[in-house]
């Protein structure tokens, strides 16, 4: 009987310790097929259950058996949050497999070693747009990949424009914009009708906005802010070209057609009939100020080369350099930049679609203001600098632009340009 007893906790044990060996090899299983990601939103927007949707149709449909388990990190307001728990995860080897960025930063994220090249995973990318490839591309390697898109346009008030004598079907469009010269034209009609500034542009506060919107103005006259080589600026930044370009942005101060200290919602409370502003400001229109009637104007261009460019940039996907699961996460990159994906994405969070092949179809349901935005977005679209400096770059920009906004002290741009591209070629170095 003692000899039946002992057999029996031996057999009882050897038992227990197969069903944990089993669920230990189970568990490494999923584990080993299961991708880490992180996101830089609220799990309560719009943005994140649109994105949860996609990540639970990928743990259902892959067919190696791979899933993603998505974490929300919110961004605070002065980017930090995110970006903290980043910097905490580098310090530590703790990085997740998949990591959300915003444009700008992707040559640093590379150069780093922080983020891996995608490219080899990805089976869209010749449907994705110019843009997109062009902020998520480093070394001539595609390191991350955006979900969507953004733009700017003029939105005007169109009651106030009818006041002012404007003709409303005269106004430019995509196919057929308007330069420096008209804009400036309706500005001064505007300006005088209401004795205000015609457009409000943004000018009251130092932040990326200033790199954002008022590059693609130096882009329509053909300069830039660093050379080709991306090495130097002095040459580019400080160009015939780029004092064209500022001397125009100069102008809308000096002659009153904007103000770099403008009443808060001045457009959307009518004190002002223009506004240079974003993709994110119909949303607002549409929630807060339903009652009034604006349409978009794409950007005025250069009467020199009667090109339209426009900003872009939004976050991406990428991969984490220190991951163990590169087939895994790649696929899952993969699965979520997928156009009907990127559709979902678009429709449910109101941006712009990242590939060429969904246009038609988010255009069909989205508002005229969105239409014109995305068919700017998707002719002329243009992805800010994307160097490892960028930030360094982007501040000497910005204050170039607030420098502008006082002409009695800046009136020599040639000098002004001269001595930010000597700030922006130390930063370089």
């Amino acid at each position: 009987m003692k000899k039946f007893s002992v057999l029996l906790i031996c057999a009882v044990i050897a038992m227990v310790m197969t069903a944990c060996n089993g669920e230990s090899e189970n568990a490494s299983s999923e584990s080993k097929n299961e991708v880490s990601v992180w996101f830089h939103t609220s799990k309560e927007t719009a943005e994140a259950k649109a994105m949860q949707d996609i990540v639970d149709q990928f743990n259902e449909e892959n067919e190696n058996g791979y899933t993603a388990k998505m974490e929300f990190i919110p961004r605070s307001g002065s980017g930090g949050g995110y970006e903290d728990k980043i910097n905490a995860a580098l310090t530590t080897d703790s990085l997740p497999d998949v990591l959300t960025l915003d444009g700008p930063n992707t040559a640093a994220y590379a150069k780093s070693g922080i983020i891996a090249p995608v490219g080899d995973y990805i089976s869209n990318k010749d449907d994705l747009l110019p843009s997109i490839i062009e902020q998520g591309t480093y070394n001539d390697k595609l390191y991350a990949v955006g979900y969507s898109e953004s733009s700017v346009g003029i939105f005007y008030n169109k009651q106030m424009l009818k006041d002012a004598g404007v003709d409303l079907s005269t106004l430019p469009t995509v196919e057929d914009p308007w330069t420096w010269k008209e804009f400036k034209e309706l500005a001064a009609t505007l300006t005088e009708e209401y004795d205000v500034p015609a457009v409000e542009m943004g000018l009251d506060t130092k932040s990326e906005w200033l790199m954002y919107a008022f590059t693609p103005f130096l882009w329509s006259q053909g300069g830039n802010i660093v050379n080709d080589e991306k090495t130097k600026a002095t040459g580019t930044f400080n160009s015939d070209k780029s004092v064209q370009a500022m001397n125009f942005v100069q102008d809308l101060v000096a002659e009153g057609y904007t103000t770099k200290t403008p009443v808060e919602k001045g457009f959307q409370t009518g004190k002002y009939p223009l506004k240079l502003t974003g993709s994110w400001t119909i949303a607002e229109m549409a929630n807060s100020y339903p009652d009034v009637e604006y349409g978009v104007m794409p950007y005025p261009t250069s009467p020199d080369t009667n090109e339209l460019v426009s900003p872009s940039g939004a976050w991406q996907y990428a991969m984490a350099a220190s991951t163990e699961k590169k087939e895994a996460a790649g696929a899952f990159i993969d699965f979520m930049t997928k156009p009907e994906n990127l559709k979902k994405i678009s429709l449910e969070n109101s941006v712009l679609p990242a590939s060429k092949s969904i246009i038609d179809e988010v255009k069909q349901e989205v508002s005229p203001q969105m239409q014109v935005l995305i068919e700017q977005n998707a002719k002329s679209g243009h992805a800010r600098p994307v160097l490892p400096e960028y930030p360094q770059v982007s501040r000497v920009f910005q204050q170039t632009i607030l420098d502008l906004t006082y002409p009695d002290k800046n009136d020599d741009i040639q000098k002004l340009l001269d001595q930010k591209a000597k700030e922006i070629d130390k930063a370089l170095e």
